[in-house]
């Protein structure tokens, strides 16, 4: 009867010990939850904002498109490289370095090939 009488005390205790450790178990759960709950809203967050960037950087062909139309020279116009910026001008000649021909410089660029054909020839370089 004393192992009997025993089991049952151990019982009892562990069913005590057990309200008290389903507490902790609950705050740990509101833990996590609440963790979790910080990580999406700053993934989301991120995502926002990355977004944002993205739009930002885009350069919609259409616009490309028409930017270049109003660049692009009468066809019988004498062509010169006054009034084109450095940077464009420094562009179609690291370019023209890399091998891309004029078609593909005046796409990249929105100058006519008129335009990038004097730059080229301004720089020095053979077409």
């Amino acid at each position: 009867m004393d192992l009997s009488l025993i089991l049952i005390i151990v019982g009892i205790i562990i069913i005590i010990a057990s309200f008290f450790v389903g507490n902790q178990s609950k705050q740990l759960e509101k833990d996590v939850e609440e963790l979790s709950l910080n990580f999406y809203q700053e993934t989301h967050q991120l995502k926002r904002r990355l977004k944002v960037v993205e739009e930002e950087l885009l350069i919609e062909p259409q616009t490309f498109a028409k930017q270049k139309k109003k660049v692009s020279p009468k066809p019988n116009a004498k062509v010169g490289i006054n009034g084109i910026h450095q940077i464009l001008i420094s562009q179609v000649l690291t370019l023209h370095k890399q091998g891309y021909n004029t078609d593909e410089i005046s796409n990249r660029s929105a100058l006519s090939s008129d335009q990038v054909k004097a730059i080229i020839a301004s720089g020095g370089y053979r077409l």
